[in-house]
């Protein structure tokens, strides 16, 4: 007979629990992130993977080709966004003197119009310029330290697909076998729901890329493919990489252009592809049903980039996306799962609710006819 224990201590073992979670986490991250993204870039290879072993290719054949094509591909994205980099900087000069144009006649207007002296300014300049260095700094010492291990990616992704029926098996082995059979029909849901979520991301960045540059094209902005590129790579950030990719072309707008209506036609363009990113492509593509709320989103990303940096913001969302899938399909969690998505009932329900309710009601009623 299973003894259940009180509230108290469950909720401090629990406590205890996500706190030990907490510090593995971020005193192994060297280690874990590039796991992380090897888990990920396997989810999205194992399709293919499958695909070329149903042509009749070995096994570790088909592995090492969709490694190959996985690596020219972003061997091709990382020489592309670094090309356009390199133009950009040979127009630095001619940028940076329209930036201290920019700059005086802001100063002058802070003056007039708000009263704020020179030396205020430029002390609230300085206060900002050692916060923003400090940030990234840190963004760049995390960047780096994951550089140093990026060459350890696809040798993970490599045994994570080589191994997968090994990882698989062991997970049935874990369960009693009595529930084989639920353990089963919930990994084989939950493996295919994974996949098609972490392609349709795929091509939802390249939809949202291409829009992106379309629009900057024809309001002709200068690097338009660049910034779409970056502000589709941001766009995986929720809400706080929609500003920012919104906030990149409106300040080369500024910089390179007079006048301000190619910085409202920027705002109206990417405020529409939001309006198509969130309505069409993620229900469409992404599927509906893997949709995070804003409150979960935003707390994942911070709660993500206080522990792994800029590596922990970009994974956030697919792993918080992965485990709704998995909540979703386990009868024991799927309140968490509700937690994590996006769709806010209309009312409180539960039989357990009810109940609390009808006796709540019943307690009134019984004090209103005591004190009638």
């Amino acid at each position: 007979m299973q003894t259940k224990h009180p509230f108290y201590i469950r909720s401090t073992i629990i406590l205890l629990g996500l706190v030990l979670l907490v510090y593995v986490l971020a005193s192994l991250r060297e280690i874990l992130i590039p796991l992380a993204f090897a888990l990920l870039l396997s989810v999205l290879l194992n399709p293919l993977v499958n695909r070329f072993e149903k042509q009749k290719f070995p096994k570790v054949v088909a592995i090492i080709i969709s490694l190959l094509l996985a690596i020219v591909f972003m061997v091709g994205l990382i020489y592309f966004l670094s090309s356009q980099l390199t133009g950009f900087s040979n127009e630095l000069p001619v940028l940076k003197q329209k930036s201290v144009d920019l700059f005086i006649s802001a100063q002058q207007m802070a003056t007039n119009k708000l009263g704020l002296s020179s030396a205020k300014q430029q002390q609230l300049l300085h206060e900002a310029e050692n916060g923003l260095q400090a940030f990234l700094g840190h963004s760049l010492t995390t960047v780096v330290g994951s550089l140093t291990l990026i060459f350890l990616v696809p040798v993970y992704s490599f045994l994570f697909l080589y191994y997968k029926n090994l990882l698989l098996n062991f997970l049935y082995e874990v369960f009693a076998e009595k529930n084989a059979g639920e353990v089963s029909i919930v990994l084989q849901q939950t493996k295919t729901a994974v996949q098609s979520y972490m392609v349709g991301l795929l091509i939802e960045g390249i939809i949202v890329a291409t829009l992106n540059a379309i629009a900057l094209l024809i309001l002709g902005v200068k690097y338009a493919v660049l910034l779409g590129v970056i502000g589709a790579i941001l766009n995986v950030l929720p809400y706080i990489g929609g500003i920012i990719a919104i906030a990149l072309p409106v300040l080369m707008a500024t910089i390179t252009k007079n006048g301000y209506h190619t910085q409202l036609g920027i705002i109206i363009a990417y405020l529409i592809i939001q309006f198509i990113d969130n309505h069409f492509l993620i229900p469409w593509i992404v599927s509906s049903k893997v949709k995070i709320n804003a409150l979960i989103s935003i707390v994942g990303v911070l709660l993500a980039g206080a522990l792994w940096g800029i590596s922990g913001m970009f994974l956030s969302i697919p792993f918080i996306g992965i485990l709704k899938i998995v909540f979703d399909r386990i009868d024991e969690l799927k309140p968490w799962g509700k937690l994590l998505g996006d769709e806010v009932p209309t009312r409180l329900e539960g039989s357990m609710w009810a109940k609390a309710r009808r006796k709540a009601l019943t307690m009134v009623q019984y004090k209103r006819g005591t004190h009638s």
